[in-house]
């Protein structure tokens, strides 16, 4: 995934950048850079690898070198950026949150055009300086950013730092946030709403689909406005969501917390003693599922903050599971003899979750029983990056779906459906083979309700495999 942040202020800008950009690391785990720019002193940038260390530890050092009333930073698990450009547009830095499924393809006709491209020590292309030269192709921003919508299979939003003022734009299909802030003397571009309170920011207007804004420290210009559709990931509020953040007007923790109590009231054969969150983004559908099912909410497993980093971000899959384990800290006073439901987000592999009821177990758990905030996911994300799997096969669901069908992708459809023989075989084979005495996922249904959008403006791909959109 990645997220972003930029601010244009009457005053020095770095300790707004410094902290927002912090304030985005729940969204990547690699690399992070910031940059900032100063009419005397031009652009200032950094770019640091983050996979050992935190953000702050990185560039708490160096923050005097920053000079400027403007600037950007992004948390990257992709390329390092921000990328610093000169063309017949100016001078200027861009960070990108995007993933560009047909990036050869584009490169190709780049270069066929006599441009030129750099390369990782791994061979690919920088996306990032893909998208730049995109822009450039543009007798404008705007134009260019048009370029870059009508070019990108997949979803591409971006901060431009120019010499006067930022440039937000995002995805044609509003697949991934951007949202506005503002207080006095200052305007901010941020990918969650969560770095704004405590630098005082109010949230003043959400970038819509294909909408291109420029802010200045006094007020913002919408440079192309927004398209009709949108397809919004719904995943922003399962998952990679921090809490307080609000998309589209729609909080986050609400949505979690409304998830639960329709499942915990369905839930009336299941006989517990007490309902419990998986950390951090199961907390909240665990609360409603508890009020939902009339039982205690515990905290039977706590997550140790200080040092440990999301889970699934280590190149290897060894390195992903030992993370899970050491990260998330089971209580064995509240678990012994106990029969528990716990609340997770999703279930992608299956594997530290497995490991995780295993370890319950062994503190003595009564009975373990899991419920996901939502549906199986049976189908690749073409639009955001907020797994590591790289192929469908590395879903559970499809593994178990190759095993009955002897193909991965046969019959795939009738899984989906909630009401199907095929459902209930899927899910109660994902529940034998974790360990699980019972499983069930939320209703796409539920979790539709729960955002309160309209269905068609929201991106549930990877639970029914729902038609995708290109620009039309």
């Amino acid at each position: 995934m990645g997220g972003f942040f930029g601010t244009v202020s009457q005053k020095p800008c770095i300790t707004d950048l410094f902290y927002g950009t912090d304030y985005q690391s729940h969204l990547g785990t690699r690399r992070a850079g910031m940059v900032t720019f100063d009419r005397q002193n031009g652009f200032k940038r950094s770019i640091h690898n983050l996979e050992n260390t935190y953000f702050r530890t990185r560039f708490e050092p160096e923050l005097d070198e920053f000079v400027g009333n403007s600037g950007i930073g992004i948390i990257s698990d992709t390329d390092a950026q921000p990328l610093l450009m000169n063309s017949h547009l100016g001078r200027f830095a861009l960070v990108t949150v995007a993933k560009i499924n047909n990036i050869e393809e584009l490169a190709q006709k780049l270069l066929a055009e006599g441009k030129v491209l750099s390369e990782f020590s791994s061979g690919r292309i920088n996306p990032t300086e893909l998208i730049g030269l995109l822009i450039t192709t543009g007798r404008n921003y705007v134009e260019g950013i048009e370029n870059v919508y009508r070019s990108v299979k997949g979803s591409c939003s971006m901060l431009i730092l120019t010499e006067d003022g930022i440039i937000g734009a995002r995805d044609f299909w509003g697949r991934t946030p951007i949202v506005i802030g503002k207080k006095d003397g200052a305007m901010a571009f941020a990918s969650e709403s969560t770095a704004f309170p405590n630098l005082d920011y109010e949230i003043l207007h959400y970038v819509g689909p294909g909408e291109i804004v420029k802010i200045q420290h006094d007020g913002m210009q919408i440079l192309r406005n927004r398209e009709k559709k949108m397809q919004i990931c719904s995943f922003l509020w399962v998952y990679y969501g921090f809490p307080t953040s609000n998309f589209e007007g729609v909080n986050t923790e609400e949505v979690r917390n409304a998830c639960g109590p329709a499942l915990g009231a369905e839930d009336v054969d299941t006989e517990v003693d007490f309902a419990s969150g998986v950390p951090d983004s199961g907390i909240g559908m665990a609360v409603g599922y508890a009020e939902g099912h009339r039982i205690p909410y515990r905290r039977a497993i706590a997550k140790y903050t200080p040092t440990w980093p999301r889970s699934f971000m280590p190149a290897r899959q060894e390195m992903r599971n030992l993370v899970a384990k050491m990260k998330l800290i089971a209580n064995k006073q509240l678990l012994d003899g106990k029969r528990i439901v716990f609340c997770d987000d999703s279930i992608v592999r299956g594997t530290q979750l497995r490991d995780n009821t295993q370890v319950l177990h062994d503190l003595g758990a009564k009975e373990v029983h899991m419920r996901i905030a939502c549906p199986p996911l049976l189908y690749a994300c073409q639009f955001v990056n907020f797994s590591a799997s790289k192929n469908e096969l590395e879903l559970i669901t499809r593994q178990v779906i190759r095993d009955f069908e002897g193909d991965m992708n046969r019959n795939v459809e009738a899984y989906t459906r909630t009401d199907s023989p095929e459902y209930k075989r899927m899910v109660d084979e994902i529940a034998r083979r974790l360990h699980l005495d019972s499983l069930k996922f939320a209703k796409l249904e539920t979790i539709v309700k729960a955002i309160g959008l309209p269905k068609d403006m929201i991106c549930t791909h990877c639970f029914d495999g729902s038609s995708f959109h290109t620009l039309e």
